[in-house]
């Protein structure tokens, strides 16, 4: 996997999509444990014209992805959504991290909600409330993450960080142990 080759020292940015508020958190392993380098939401006015926040959004993501300068990208892939309304707008955010993230040259992988609740709590079942405290927990933080897309997204890098060890195991294994580069 391109930029997985120095997995103890990568910094993780993990994104929850959304266009009014969208959740950021870069995280790096400490030991053990992680360490949370950067965490916030963005956030666009609803009653501005679509395309206006579209650009918005676009331009404060990939100035997060400057200033945290993140090894790789994890962007909660959108599995279900009962919502037409939301769905689109999720996803056109999520295009948007993609893209962003691409165009950096950042490793990029997506997770669904499950896989991230999972990996962070141990239950794909588990409620915002129970991955927002093992979030907080996993990162060393004071107090649970808040609003819950800060949580989202922190679990969203923090199950990267988690996997990607053994994603890059398996392709080497694939590889006959050979390491491309």
């Amino acid at each position: 996997m391109a930029g997985f080759a120095s997995l103890e020292r990568m910094f993780v940015l993990g994104v929850d999509p959304g266009l009014s508020r969208c959740g950021y958190g870069c995280v790096t392993r400490d030991g053990p444990g992680f360490r949370t380098i950067a965490a916030g939401v963005l956030t666009t006015d609803p009653r501005a014209p679509l395309p206006g926040r579209l650009a918005e959004l676009s331009r404060e993501l990939s100035a997060v992805i400057r200033e945290c300068s993140p090894d790789a990208v994890a962007v909660e892939r959108v599995f279900f959504q009962t919502n037409v309304r939301t769905a689109m707008s999720v996803g056109q955010a999520s295009g948007l991290a993609l893209a962003a993230a691409a165009e950096a040259g950042c490793a990029v992988a997506q997770y669904t909600s499950n896989e991230v609740k999972e990996a962070v709590v141990g239950y794909g079942g588990a409620t915002k409330e129970q991955v927002q405290r093992m979030v907080a927990r996993l990162a060393g933080l004071d107090a649970p993450p808040s609003p819950p897309d800060v949580a989202d997204a922190l679990g969203l890098a923090i199950c990267h960080l988690t996997l990607a060890p053994l994603a890059a195991a398996v392709e080497r294994a694939g590889t006959g142990g050979r390491r491309e580069g």
